[in-house]
């Protein structure tokens, strides 16, 4: 009997090793995912998919999917995990198996001018926003009531407060924090006031064994410190959650 178990309990990684890929849902947000100048992808979250691909003895394949039909892509097996800072918010861990928090995150506010005025959540009541469809950063604005515009990505909203369209958006801070102010694309923006605090983890199809496959390999690789030093890489090592 224990034997069927473990065969039982296995069964989401043999489907893996046997297609000899796992593929990972993504969009493109630096500095989890994003693609290098050769087209290859990158990020904290990319690099530790590779890894945790290697150890499962598979190589791993990167889609860019819409955020918010994450849970339709996961469910319909057109990938096998989602990847790319996912706050495990009450939404994420209902619809998925999810894998321990690895990394802390907040939704911050990125206002077109006048930060100085835009220091509180209360401040910035009137402003209207621009936010990620079916991510946290929307979630918390329509908990709020503010005003708020869906967009394909993040880096839509930023898009959206350059050309003036939005007086606001509200993005990921590890996100904030490689795309705007100085050297940056957006280097007349900066980022305020935070609207939360929240966890990353990754999402499998309910039921997988991989999410604890996952929990082990992160684990180790906090322990061996390889995945501190993929995190000092992208400058995303403080925001790192120690796995015991």
């Amino acid at each position: 009997r224990s034997c069927l178990v473990s065969w039982a309990r296995d069964v989401y990684k043999r489907q893996i090793q046997d297609k000899g890929t796992l593929v990972v849902g993504i969009t493109d947000f630096a500095p989890m995912d994003y693609q290098n100048e050769s087209g290859e992808w990158v990020g904290f979250d990319a690099d530790l998919a590779k890894a945790f691909a290697e150890s499962l003895g598979v190589k791993v394949e990167f889609v860019e999917i819409v955020w918010d039909n994450k849970v339709l892509e996961l469910d319909s097996k057109t990938i096998d995990c989602v990847w790319n800072g996912m706050t495990l918010t009450s939404e994420v861990t209902s619809a998925m198996a999810c894998s321990n928090a690895y990394c802390n995150n907040a939704q911050v506010v990125i206002p077109a001018d006048k930060a100085a005025d835009y220091q509180t959540v209360e401040s910035v009541k009137d402003l209207t926003f621009a936010a990620e469809a079916g991510s946290a950063g929307e979630a918390e604005l329509n908990a709020l009531g503010y005003s708020v515009t869906p967009v394909s990505a993040q880096s839509d909203a930023l898009m959206e407060v350059a050309a003036g369209t939005s007086d606001a958006a509200v993005i990921d801070s590890l996100m904030a924090a490689a795309m705007v102010g100085e050297g940056t694309g957006y280097a007349n923006l900066t980022y305020t006031c935070g609207l939360n605090s929240e966890e990353y983890g990754v999402g499998f199809r309910k039921g997988s064994d991989l999410v604890q496959k996952l929990n082990d390999f992160f684990k180790a690789s906090y322990a061996d410190g390889s995945m501190l030093k993929i995190a000092e890489t992208y400058g995303v090592q403080a925001a790192v959650i120690e796995q015991k």
